[in-house]
Order: structure tokens, then C-alpha cells, then sequence
């Protein structure tokens, strides 16, 4: 059972096994299926420690965030919640992650929804979300197994599906989809941008800056001095002694220097993966359509879009964490049950894509609207389920995406009703 749940929540050997049944049934020498099915497995890895480094240094930044400016509440961090869920309902969890991946092929197959996901870490954390409000309403393992993983299959096949329409003016193709579970979230800040479509040619990959700002037409110049700006606020309110703490021996004025350069890094790093198991990927999908499920598409974590609007990633992620900052003003000034401090590192990833989604379609505009509204989705949907989570045994974090707590929230609201 371990062997199994650690390969299903490994995509990069799930795409390598689907790169290398592609490569076979194209019938390629030796040589190119081995070459095909390394790469693709390296080029993952490779966007991994990119994501990883991005992640470690924006986990850091929240840390000083949070210090400097002394707020307390429950971190919006999935990884930790999802470590709780299983410290409890680890059988029931993973369970449902392995019927949800067989239920993904088998919708995919039967079904006009030909998408197969590959996110593992997020179909984890959906598989953790469902158990616990199956189990909570009182189902045995067997029931909530057999629920949770049809649901997770249905919608790791469906949900990418309303992003397709953007994701064909994004790419300018239709051989991939989009597989993180804040597709909802992705498509309204699509729809969002719709409103100033009279704008879209307005892009924020086309912003004029002012001579003495050219150097943010590159993105990783950009991305620098936006990090070192954020970095330097967070670290001056912590304060030498906190900041010490986890800088080690690092001068605490030049720990936000390297952190921030060290974010950029990550950043190339990353987009150099994602270029090479992409192309990889797509080609190999083509045999595996053609042969076992039809027209299929492999649905790929949301970093794979950020080369075609890189400057929408940045807008995105400052965009949606502002949102999460305000959220967090409206929920202390309002007494809130629960104040959802926003993760930077998943205002980055899922507010950056909600940049790319909103520019597609409406320039700038409509990547800062769109990223802000979805920023505001992160922050407060979770806060709505975190009662049930924490009755759970899950306190202290929980799981902040779009599309886990409006499926959740509308499964437990179901449920309450039979019950």
C-alpha cells in the first residue's frame, strides 16, 4: 500500500510511465524510449527543485511576515493539514487518493472528459479534504473510500475542462490541460478578464515601464527586485532577532538579499524544467490517445503555463496576496470564528495563475482583477470549513484551494441535509 501511494503521488514517475507507454506504442528504438522517458522524468524533477526552492524561501518570508507584523491565525498551508488528516485517517486518505486516480482513467475512457491528472500532491490533499467530511458525517472507511475516490476521479476528469477555453489562448494549443485543484478559481479570473476584453491586446507582458524601470522587461530582474522590496519589509518589521533565528549564520540584513535571489533562481530553474518534460509529455500523449483513451489530455500543474505570460505571474501573486492581507484586516475587524492567514507560496502559485488566466483575456486588467478575486477565494472559503477540520483533529492549518472547499463545503452542506 505505501509503494503504491508513494508512486501515485509522484508525478514525475506517473508522467514518466505514461512518457514511456507512449514512446513504446509509437514503436521507438530503445535508445528514444529511454531518452524520452528520462528526460521526461528529469525535466520534472527538475521544475521540482525549482518549485521546492521558490516554496522553501516563500515559507521563510511568511514566517517574518507574520513576526513583524504579529498576526496569528491558521496558515492556509495544505501540506501541514494534509499531514494531520493522515496522522488520523491515513488508511481512508490514501485509499482514496489510489480509487481516485483509477476513477480519473475510467471517467476519462467512458466520458467526454478526457482529462488525466497529474497533480499527486493536489489529488492527495483533495483525497484528505473528502475524507474528513465523509468521515465526520459518519460513514464507514469502505463508503467513504468508494465516494471519495469516484468524486475525486470525476472531478480530477472534469474540473480542468473549464479552463480549456483559456488554456487554448494561453498555449495557443489544445494538446495539454491545466490539473490544480483551483481550476475554478482559474476560470472565473478567465471570466473576470472577459469584462475588459476591449483591453486584452493591453498585456502585461507589453507594460511600458519608464526608461529607469526597463530593467523589469526582464522577468527575472522583475522578480528580483519585487522580492528583495518584500523581503526587506518583512525582515526590518521582524527585527534582527527573529530574523536570526532562521537565518543561522547569516548576517540578518543580508539574509533577505539571498533569499530573494534565491526565490529568482528557483524561479529559472523551474521554467527551464518545465520546458523540457512538456515537450516530452505532449508528444508521447499523442500515441497514448490514439490507443487507450481517446483525445485524452494530460492536465499539468499550473507552473507549465508561466512562460507565456511571465509578467502576469508576478501581477498575479502580488495581486492575490494583497487580497489575503485585506482578508485578513475583515476578519479581525469582524470577529471571524477563524482568521485564514494566506501561505505567500500559494499566493504565488495559484494567484500567478490566475494572472496568466485574467491577462489572456483582458490585459493587465484582468490579471489584476482576476488574481485579486481569486486571492479572496483562498482566504475566505477555507475559514468556512475549518470548524469541521478542527473538530477532526485538524487545527492550526487547513486547506486553502478554491476548489477543494467549494466541492467540500457544498458535499458537507448535502450531506447535513440527509442527515
Amino acid at each position: 500500500m505505501k509503494f503504491i501511494v508513494s508512486l501515485l503521488s509522484n508525478p514525475g514517475i506517473l508522467l514518466g510511465t505514461f512518457a514511456l507507454i507512449g514512446l513504446l506504442a509509437q514503436k521507438k528504438s530503445g535508445t528514444e524510449v529511454l531518452k524520452g522517458t528520462f528526460k521526461t522524468v528529469i525535466g520534472f524533477l527538475i521544475f521540482s527543485v525549482g518549485a521546492s526552492t521558490i516554496t522553501g524561501s516563500l515559507q521563510n518570508f511568511n514566517t517574518l511576515f507574520q513576526t513583524g507584523f504579529n498576526i496569528t491565525g491558521v496558515i492556509a498551508s495544505p501540506e501541514a493539514a494534509i499531514a494531520l488528516a493522515q496522522t488520523s485517517y491515513g488508511f481512508v486518505v490514501s485509499s482514496t487518493l489510489i480509487l481516485g486516480f483509477i476513477m480519473n482513467l475510467f471517467f476519462a475512457r467512458i466520458t467526454p472528459l478526457k482529462n488525466i491528472l497529474f497533480h499527486g500532491g493536489h489529488s492527495l490533499f483533495f483525497a484528505g479534504v473528502l475524507a474528513l467530511i465523509l468521515k465526520s458525517h459518519g460513514f464507514d472507511d469502505v463508503t467513504a473510500i468508494i465516494i471519495g475516490g469516484t468524486m475525486l476521479g470525476f472531478f480530477s476528469a472534469a474540473l480542468p475542462q473549464l479552463c480549456q477555453p483559456f488554456i487554448r489562448k494561453i498555449t495557443g494549443s489544445d494538446d495539454m490541460a491545466i490539473g490544480h485543484f483551483n481550476m475554478i478559481g482559474y476560470a472565473a479570473s478567465g471570466y473576470i478578464g472577459q469584462a475588459f476584453s476591449k483591453y486584452k491586446d493591453k498585456t502585461t507582458e507589453d507594460i511600458n515601464f519608464p526608461k529607469w524601470l526597463s530593467f523589469f522587461r526582464d522577468f527575472l530582474m522583475g522578480v528580483s527586485v519585487i522580492m528583495l522590496i518584500l523581503f526587506y519589509i518583512a525582515t526590518i518589521a521582524a527585527g534582527s532577532e527573529a530574523t536570526s533565528e532562521i537565518s543561522g549564520s547569516v548576517h540578518w540584513l543580508v539574509y533577505p538579499l539571498m533569499q530573494a535571489f534565491t526565490f529568482a533562481a528557483g524561479m529559472s530553474i523551474l521554467m527551464t524544467g518545465v520546458r523540457m518534460f512538456l515537450a516530452e509529455i505532449t508528444a508521447a500523449f499523442v500515441s497514448i490517445s490514439e490507443k487507450f483513451i481517446p483525445n485524452s489530455k494530460p492536465a499539468l500543474d499550473v507552473p507549465t503555463i508561466f512562460p507565456f505570460a511571465p509578467t502576469a505571474v508576478l501581477v498575479g501573486f502580488l495581486s492575490s496576496y494583497a487580497a489575503g492581507l485585506l482578508a485578513i484586516l475583515f476578519m479581525a475587524s469582524f470577529s471571524f470564528p477563524v482568521v485564514i492567514i494566506p501561505a505567500a507560496h500559494i499566493c504565488f502559485f495559484s494567484g500567478g495563475a490566475a494572472g496568466v488566466f485574467g491577462n489572456s483575456t483582458g490585459g493587465w486588467r484582468g490579471a489584476v482583477l482576476g488574481s485579486f478575486f481569486v486571492g479572496l477565494l483562498l482566504a475566505f472559503l477555507p475559514a468556512i470549513l475549518y470548524p469541521l477540520y478542527a473538530g477532526m483533529g485538524v487545527e492550526g492549518s487547513t486547506f486553502p484551494n478554491v476548489d477543494y472547499n467549494i466541492v467540500g463545503i457544498f458535499l458537507d452542506w448535502l450531506l447535513g441535509i440527509f442527515s
